[in-house]
Formats: structure tokens, C-alpha cells, sequence
């Protein structure tokens, strides 16, 4: 078991008034533990307990810090974990610590790095990465053709890719649908079958083609924290020009998403809310899919019905992440240093926040939920 008991985290708490209910993640569902996790160097997942918002321990992820991706296995009790410098993916459970699943995807020729890729099946059964590949000669690097890597997670501490499929450059976070496609966030949002390796575009990015008062979107393909509503976000910025000159002076800036239903791999895409500051992550409103948060120099709410921004509150600094609760109450805003600040959903106002031992960097901020 690798689990750090000796890690002590100050204790300033917020109380949520006893142990949040799952009805906002879905009608009907029952209650269930929910766990805050995310990563911090030089290499511990930490999980905390949203019910009182107290770090419940630190497990120890083998190899170096990478960037913190993540991906939760349905039942919630295993994440997956990118580490080793973005080489390697470790199975952790989250009540004991223990490691479960490794897949070390370099050998001594090929260097593999996986920027933020790493996504399980709806099934559990399966975990994939894009694999970017370097051969490594005695006098210098040959660029590969990356792909994707499927691997068995029955396989365990010695996975091996079973299947590989060739995809485009520029591919960082991904999802899996329960339609059997991968979500490859890349130039363009598009879909792959874990099955066959036929691609398709689910939302036109780079390749849109929208006429000549529009201009092509800039995609930010970082962190997608959906996993409450089982969807997948990638925001991008576009402008539309008043007429063909395209004086970027005259211009109105957007912000748009392209949002992928995970469980029929269906999308819309939409201009969302006036491009008025940087948003790092965006996360839905499990009571209210109009209503988007945003985080980055600051906490936002928008409503992309009305298209317009209903609230901002300045955050200490910086940070890279969002995440919220099951019943839509609380935010979640970490990544960057070592708090994760807490955000009353309606008002946006600070309640608190968790000390971590470490920087979270670019790690992930996701919500395991555990029946």
C-alpha cells in the first residue's frame, strides 16, 4: 500500500451541512461518497472527501511528475493516472492506495509521450492514449506517426497495447464514448473506433469553414471535466468581422465550445458568451446545462442560452481547473499552485479552501463518485 498517512494538510474546512446528495448529477440517482482528486508533485494523487472537504490521504504515483491528467473507471474507485513525464499510466484505488494497472509505454528505442490523452472505457475494460513517438537513433530523433493505444485493463501491471490505430498530430485530451468511439481533441474534435480505427470530425475546428466574417476558431484542448454529465468540452475563440475587411478592431469576439454527449457520441457547437477574459476549464451546471463556470484569473458563471455572463469573482491567483459538486452548490477551482479554493455556486463568493503538500501544475480536478 503506498499510502502517505504522515501528510498533514491544515484543516480549514467549509461544512456543506453533512454528506452531499447525487441528485444533481442525475434524476433519480441515489446518494453516493464523493471524492475531490487531483495530483501534485513530485508525485501524489490526492483524495478528498467533499463532505467535509478534508484531505482523506495521499497516494504515491510511481515516476516522475507529468501533467496530472487523470481518468475515473465508471465505478469511481480507480484512477488512472498519467506520470513519468506524460510516459506512463498507473490504475490507483482510491480507498486503499494500491496500484492495480501500469502500462509503460516507452521501450529503449521509441520514446512515447502522452500530452493529457488518457481516457477508460464506458465499459471499464479498456484504457487509451495517443501515443507521440520519437525513435531514438545513436545520432538523432525520427518523429513517428502517432496513434492511438488501446490497452486491456484486466492486463494489469504489465499492459501492452492490444490495438493501435494512426491518428493526427496536435491530439491532447481525449474521452471515451459508450458508442465505442474515443473523442480526439486535437485541430479539429473528431472521433475514433476503438474497433476498427475509422475516424470521423464530430465538430469542424481548424477545418471549419464558416465564410469570410468568421474567423478560424483557436481550440484550447487542456482539461474537460465532464464526467458528472458525461460529456466532453472543448471551448475555442472565434471573431466575427462586420464585413470583409476582417478589422480585428471592429471584430465581436467569442467564446464558443463544442460539447460531445459521451453516451450517444452526438455534439452541438456553439458561440457561447462574449470574449471578455481568458477561461482556462469550463464546467457544466449538473441542474442546468445552459449554465456554464469558468476559471482561470478569476471564477465566472455564464448563461449560453441568454449569451451572456452572469457573474465573475476574482480569484489569489491563477488556476487552471474546475470542478463541482453533485448537487450543483459548490465549486472547485485548483491546479496551478497548492490550494484549491471553494466557491458558492449561486454567488461565486470564497468559502474556503484545501492545502495540499505540492503544486498541482496542469493536474486535473475530477469528482469520483463511489455507490
Amino acid at each position: 500500500m503506498n499510502q502517505n498517512k504522515g501528510i498533514k494538510t491544515p484543516r480549514r474546512t467549509v461544512s456543506l451541512c453533512g454528506a452531499l446528495l447525487a441528485a444533481g448529477w442525475m434524476a433519480g440517482a441515489q446518494a453516493a461518497e464523493e471524492y475531490l482528486l487531483t495530483v501534485t508533485r513530485p508525485g501524489l494523487l490526492h483524495v478528498i472527501d467533499m463532505r467535509t472537504n478534508t484531505l482523506e490521504r495521499s497516494c504515491t504515483v510511481p515516476g516522475e511528475f507529468g501533467s496530472g491528467a487523470m481518468a475515473l473507471a465508471p465505478d469511481g474507485r480507480t484512477a488512472y493516472v498519467l506520470s513519468n513525464m506524460w510516459e506512463d499510466v498507473y490504475g490507483i484505488d482510491i480507498k486503499t492506495c494500491e496500484i492495480n494497472f501500469a502500462a509503460k509505454q516507452s521501450t529503449p528505442e521509441i520514446k512515447v509521450k502522452s500530452i493529457q490523452s488518457v481516457a477508460v472505457s464506458a465499459d471499464g475494460k479498456e484504457l487509451y492514449t495517443v501515443q507521440n513517438r520519437v525513435r531514438q537513433h545513436p545520432d538523432r530523433l525520427e518523429a513517428l506517426a502517432p496513434q492511438l493505444a488501446v490497452f486491456n485493463i484486466a492486463d494489469g501491471l504489465e499492459a501492452k497495447p492490444v490495438r493501435t490505430f494512426p491518428v493526427k498530430r496536435r491530439i491532447t485530451k481525449i474521452a471515451a464514448t459508450s458508442t465505442g468511439e474515443v473523442i480526439l481533441g486535437g485541430g479539429d474534435v473528431e472521433a475514433i473506433d476503438t474497433r476498427t480505427g475509422a475516424t470521423r470530425i464530430v465538430t469542424p475546428l481548424a477545418s471549419w469553414d464558416r465564410g469570410p466574417l468568421w474567423a478560424p476558431p483557436d481550440a484550447f484542448a487542456m482539461h474537460s471535466q465532464g464526467e458528472h454529465l458525461n460529456e466532453y468540452i472543448m471551448p475555442y475563440v472565434t471573431a466575427k468581422f462586420a464585413d470583409e475587411s476582417a478589422n480585428m478592431e471592429t471584430a465581436e469576439w467569442w467564446w464558443g465550445m463544442s460539447r460531445v454527449n459521451l453516451e450517444t457520441a452526438e455534439a452541438e457547437a456553439m458561440e457561447t458568451v462574449p470574449f471578455e477574459f481568458i477561461v482556462f476549464t469550463f464546467v457544466t451546471d449538473p441542474n442546468n446545462r445552459d449554465i456554464l463556470y469558468g476559471a482561470f484569473n478569476q471564477v465566472s458563471k455564464h448563461d449560453i442560452r441568454e449569451k451572456k455572463t452572469l457573474a465573475v469573482e476574482p480569484l489569489q491567483h491563477t488556476y487552471y481547473a474546475i470542478n463541482i459538486s453533485g448537487d450543483g452548490k459548490t465549486l472547485y477551482v485548483g491546479g496551478t499552485a497548492s490550494d484549491i479554493s471553494i466557491h458558492d455556486a449561486g454567488t461565486l463568493k470564497k468559502l474556503g479552501s484545501i492545502e495540499l503538500p505540492g503544486d498541482m501544475s496542469t493536474a486535473d480536478l475530477r469528482v469520483a463518485r463511489i455507490k
